[in-house]
């Protein structure tokens, strides 16, 4: 088999890990780096070895390379034209998540890219790891009974800085076009997919109403502190809560609650949990498949993609629900402080609220904290289509 070529779109900030993974693949006859689109080229160090075709213009460059797969790590708002662009050239696609920033624009995407003809793989890292195989199958065989709800829990640590990394960090919108760069739609979205993965609602038909709360700390127009409740068409709830602004960086995690036991999942360890009646607790640690080496292997040996757009619409369900929410609220200058030399904003006792939020499914103003501010969409204004 040779090496399918590979063009890159966005090989800096987050794209650095792009870079890698493709010269890994490289190294075991995959793929090869044929090009990188930037708008500045890139250095020999950056390119991680020889330097491949470089140039700002993405059409041009598929069509130069004859590239067979276009990775997609460029910002939000630009996902969908780019996704296009490859589409309409017989290119497949890994588009970073999220691959859209509302639902009008990922149906747009994802209708294309149908109609093309060509695979789409969206980047949920987390939705390779073998530990949702599992999961599953644990769930089949009734290892905890019935599924009556699915936490998910993000309290991670961000600095003022990070939202300063580009001109669209932190923003809902920018030039009039929807970004939408919130706690929950793009560094915690993995929990909020893997939750609705986990629980057998990823398609944009499995939600039947949206529940949000968002709010920040910091000095930005999307939400750095939230949470989300999805009510699912199987009749349960999937609460999914996030933090950038814990006081302690915790290890994000989706806990399954079952009638008779839970399952915890921390998606970046691929490690699993078993806690069930009658039973000592049971461990696991699975391994993970790549999704490029997946979309590789889909094109050279028909294995099933992991993540097709399909699989991702209840996902896009809750970007489009916290996209027509109002506006996130500023915490009060009361329920957050910085951290002296530290250049971040932390707001007291929020960790507990995540975990708790997550583990008994309920909201963040249910559960006590005052800053916290409730909207309720029912399915047919969360749909566009």
């Amino acid at each position: 088999m040779s090496a399918v070529p590979v063009v890159l779109a966005g090989a800096r900030g987050h794209g650095r890990w792009h870079v890698a993974n493709i010269r890994r693949l490289e190294r075991a006859g995959l793929v090869r780096l044929a090009g990188v689109c930037e708008l500045t080229s890139l250095t020999e160090e950056e390119a991680g070895g020889e330097l491949p075709e470089q140039s700002p213009d993405f059409g041009a460059l598929l069509d130069s390379t004859g590239a067979r797969i276009a990775v997609i790590c460029t910002p939000i708002p630009t996902h969908t034209d780019l996704a296009l662009t490859a589409a309409r050239r017989g290119v497949h696609l890994l588009l970073e998540k999220p691959p859209a920033p509302s639902y009008a624009e990922f149906r747009r995407m994802a209708d294309g890219v149908a109609e093309a003809g060509v695979a789409c793989q969206v980047g949920f890292q987390s939705l390779g790891s073998h530990a949702v195989p599992a999961i599953r199958a644990l769930i089949a065989e009734g290892a905890v009974g019935e599924v009556v709800g699915v936490g998910g829990a993000g309290a991670w640590v961000r600095d003022e800085a990070y939202f300063r990394r580009a001109p669209w960090a932190g923003k809902r919108r920018l030039g009039g076009a929807d970004v939408i760069d919130g706690a929950l739609t793009n560094p915690l979205a993995h929990a909020v997919a893997t939750a609705l993965a986990l629980g057998g609602t990823a398609r944009a038909e499995d939600v039947a109403g949206i529940e949000t709360e968002l709010s920040h700390a910091n000095d930005i127009e999307a939400d750095d502190t939230s949470c989300v409740r999805i009510t699912t068409t199987r009749g349960h709830r999937v609460t999914v809560a996030a933090t950038l602004c814990a006081e302690r960086a915790g290890e994000p995690y989706v806990l399954v609650h079952g009638s008779s036991g839970r399952i915890t999942f921390w998606y970046k360890q691929d490690r699993v949990l078993l806690q069930r009646a009658g039973h000592g607790p049971e461990e696991y640690d699975h391994g993970r498949t790549d999704l490029l080496e997946n979309l590789v292997g889909h094109l050279t040996t028909g294995a099933a993609l992991l993540v097709p757009p399909e699989e991702t619409g209840a996902f896009m369900r809750v970007v489009e629900a916290i996209r027509r929410a109002p506006d996130p609220e500023a915490l009060p200058d009361g329920a957050w402080h910085r951290v002296p030399g530290e250049g971040r904003r932390v707001v007291p006792g929020v960790d507990g609220l995540v975990t708790a939020a997550a583990d008994t499914l309920s909201l963040y103003s249910e559960l006590g904290a005052p800053w916290a501010a409730r909207t309720e969409q029912p399915l047919n204004e969360v749909s566009t289509r």
